[in-house]
């Protein structure tokens, strides 16, 4: 972006008012303590997350994970999440309907040490703006469990360390937070953006080429 000074001033965005304002996604959710969750989270290991650094190690996480308020929490978003079966086919309503079977399951799956997920089902999506079509990797309906639980235990630890003006996929923010801050770079007289994309930058085969004696790295 090039300095405000550098360039006019930009019209006001939204007609009528110079300081137009956006509403919030989420209220005041990125305070993490509106959006942890509480089966996992007490109040004593929030104080202990508001006051540790970069170098704090925590203990006795994975008890949290197979806790069965967390499975029980991570069952309810799967379910409301929806989405479609895995390699196994086992879906969201039989989910539902073994709701209690599955939490006592996965608990002592993940406390024995016995669990095992199972692998993605591999679907193709149309890719916005090109004919080219993206690979998704959907799992298995109890693994989308396990996924969040282990989400809801770790997601706190981590989320201070993002940037602060990056949105994707974060409690309490996205395309609209995005656009607010667009908003006031604007207003500040910014007026230069960079889309930028990687191409295959995650495909895990991009550095590879197959060759009648199999795969070599390119």
């Amino acid at each position: 972006m090039k300095e405000p000074a550098t360039e006019p001033k930009p019209a006001a965005v939204g007609g009528k008012s110079t300081s137009p304002t956006f509403p919030k996604q989420a209220g005041e959710a990125r305070d993490v303590k509106n959006w942890v969750e509480r089966g996992v989270w007490t109040e004593r290991m929030l104080e202990r997350l508001a006051k540790s650094q970069e170098q704090t190690v925590w203990f006795s996480l994975w008890d949290k994970v197979w806790n069965q308020d967390n499975l029980n929490q991570g069952i309810l978003k799967v379910i409301l999440n929806k989405g479609g079966a895995g390699v196994d086919h086992y879906t969201t309503e039989q989910l539902k309907t073994e709701w209690r079977q599955q939490c006592t399951a996965l608990e002592e799956e993940l406390k024995s040490g016995s669990y095992q997920p199972r692998p993605a089902r591999r679907a193709w999506i149309p890719k916005l703006g090109s004919a080219e079509l993206r690979p998704l990797g959907i799992p298995a309906v109890r693994d989308r469990v396990v996924q969040t639980a282990l989400r809801a235990v770790l997601e706190p630890i981590f989320e201070r360390d993002f940037a602060e003006q990056s949105y994707g996929f974060r409690p309490g923010r996205g395309a609209l937070d995005a656009l607010e801050r667009v908003e006031t770079l604007l207003r500040e007289g910014y007026t230069w953006i960079v889309d930028a994309d990687l191409k295959a930058y995650l495909d895990p085969y991009s550095y590879y080429t197959l060759t009648a004696g199999g795969w070599s790295k390119s």
